[in-house]
């Protein structure tokens, strides 16, 4: 059972890096924008006053604190997003989405949404060299795996 789930497991996981490569390189010729970044930007538009800690957009997006102070650092950069320091505790630093950030986001959206819905739709045609019945058969498995 373990070595069944581990070869699931495995399968899902290439999809998942194949799949974020895939959407990467597309918002980046399209946006001028990685994955990371989008979906920075995303969970910032999304909380309150568009703001989140940099240890908390660190865990939503799945980076350390450090390399999430250079991807805010990059989307400073690029006009999308500031720092700011909190009030309440001076050592405490906040990410915060900008008007122009937000407007990126907004153009991005649905063009996004249609990548991944045409990536999903069509994993042959794009991902040739993975084995769709295997993988569909993967995603059961690990899903059937999971515990609520």
């Amino acid at each position: 059972m373990a070595d069944d789930l581990t070869g699931a497991w495995t399968r899902v996981a290439a999809f998942a890096s194949a799949f974020d490569a895939n959407l990467d390189r597309w918002l980046s010729e399209h946006f001028n924008l990685g994955l990371t970044e989008y979906w920075a930007l995303n969970f910032m538009e999304q909380a309150p006053d568009r703001e989140l800690r940099i240890a908390a957009l660190a865990q939503n997006v799945g980076l350390t604190s450090t390399s999430t102070t250079r991807l805010v650092s990059r989307l400073e950069a690029k006009g999308l997003a500031r720092r700011d320091v909190c009030m309440e505790d001076g050592r405490g630093v906040y990410a915060v989405i900008d008007d122009s950030g937000a407007a990126l986001l907004r153009e991005a959206r649905d063009p996004f949404e249609a990548r991944v819905r045409d990536l999903l739709g069509n994993p042959q045609s794009h991902f040739p060299h993975l084995n769709t019945l295997a993988l569909r058969a993967a995603f059961t498995q690990t899903g059937d795996a999971l515990q609520p």
